[in-house]
């Protein structure tokens, strides 16, 4: 008499491919760009780069609390509670936004009063904590690290972009030195909250026809390859 077991056969599992180690440090500067791609870390991007200096400023302060932070939850990721990971998360971060508000207030008070309260927000940047819960809590110390240079290089190329385009319509000026000539007459709006929105949708707008024009030539450029094809064919029968 032959038993029969209802449990389910088993099936060998397929090991997950890593993300190579190149891919994960450059993904985040411009084809995963936290600002421009993924429209995340918003408030700052909109709020402080009426000037370079301070969207300078705002990026590497940010950049400190990503990348220290990362390496941090990387090395706890296996001793803290799933539960109350995401509170874990905001008391870590918001320990490295403390020290990078008391270095900046030590050695540049003028751009760490400009930045305000924008400092503080850091802690509850959807940015860093979707970084942590997506990929810092689930990967080691290195590629931790290499993830959260890679996204802190992407939002300073952001920040710093849309600060050098408000400041040089706004005032005429870039780092604080005269660009334009003095006939020029400043864009009032770039310096204000608006501008930031103006800025951004202006530069998506410019990267989205510049992927549709991609897009479009290499479509026909396959078109034309698969139309020499049929033709290399219909001549060969």
């Amino acid at each position: 008499m032959h038993s029969h077991s209802n449990a389910a056969p088993y099936t060998p599992t397929r090991p997950v491919r890593k993300t190579p180690l190149g891919q994960v440090a450059t993904r985040g500067i411009w084809k995963e760009n936290p600002v421009f791609v993924h429209l995340m870390g918003l408030c700052p991007a909109l709020a402080v780069t009426n000037s370079v200096i301070n969207g300078l400023a705002m990026a590497l302060a940010t950049a400190f609390v990503l990348v220290g932070s990362s390496i941090l939850i990387s090395l706890l990721r296996h001793a803290i509670p799933h539960a109350i990971r995401i509170s874990t998360y905001v008391l870590i971060v918001g320990t490295f936004v403390t020290v990078a508000d008391l270095f900046m207030q030590a050695t540049v008070p003028v751009v760490s009063k400009a930045l305000g309260a924008f400092i503080y927000l850091i802690v509850v940047n959807c940015m860093i904590l979707g970084r942590h819960e997506a990929f810092s809590s689930r990967n080691n110390v290195g590629r931790s690290a290499l993830d959260a240079v890679g996204t802190s290089l992407g939002f300073l190329i952001a920040l710093v972009l849309m600060g050098g385009v408000r400041e040089l319509l706004g005032v005429g000026e870039l780092f604080g030195r005269r660009v334009l000539p003095a006939s020029f007459e400043p864009w009032v709006v770039m310096g204000l909250p608006p501008g930031g929105f103006f800025t951004i949708a202006f530069i998506l707008l410019g990267m989205n026809a510049w992927a549709l024009k991609r897009t479009g030539n290499q479509g026909n450029a396959l078109r034309e390859r698969v139309h020499r094809a049929s033709r290399v064919e219909g001549r060969a029968r």
